[in-house]
């Protein structure tokens, strides 16, 4: 499949999609399979949870407009799953929720020395993420946070 179907065809599931309170975060299509698969990443519009129902209830209305764009004149496998559970910390909730767990901060080199530090989560303000290093909270101006990520601590 060529650049322009592929294209084509994702913009028709992202109108689908976004009829049903979905977003399309990745299609993938594995032509070096026989039947050819298609891998649609979707998460909720309201940032909520992806359940299997929502990944079986999406199913039938993007078959559907797959099979009514004539698009793929061949046979092939949809899959629809979520994005998963990322290392990265990005949203208010995922702060919370991984609140005193082992994390990675990468730094703006621009503004530190160092590159990397790593500790337990503390908390995140508007200003500054706080972490545990062995036992000392250590704030960190988030102008100088490039990245917090999930890790396992090593000494």
């Amino acid at each position: 499949m060529d650049k322009k179907h592929k294209t084509r065809l994702e913009t028709l599931l992202k109108k689908v999609a976004n009829s049903w309170n979905f977003e399309i975060c990745n299609l993938n299509i594995k032509t070096n399979q026989n039947p050819i698969t298609l891998e649609i990443i979707i998460k909720k519009t309201n940032g909520g949870d992806i359940s299997l129902d929502d990944c079986a209830q999406f199913n039938a209305p993007a078959s559907e407009e797959i099979e009514n764009s004539n698009l793929l004149n061949c046979s092939y496998v949809l899959e629809i799953s979520s994005q998963g559970v990322s290392d990265e910390l990005t949203s208010e909730r995922d702060f919370k929720t991984f609140k005193g767990f082992p994390v990675n901060v990468e730094l703006n080199q621009k503004n530190s020395k160092l590159k990397f530090l790593n500790g337990l989560l503390y908390e995140k303000s508007k200003d500054y993420l706080a972490i545990n290093i062995k036992g000392k909270i250590k704030k960190i101006p988030l102008n100088e946070v490039l990245k917090i990520s999930l890790c396992t601590l090593q000494d």
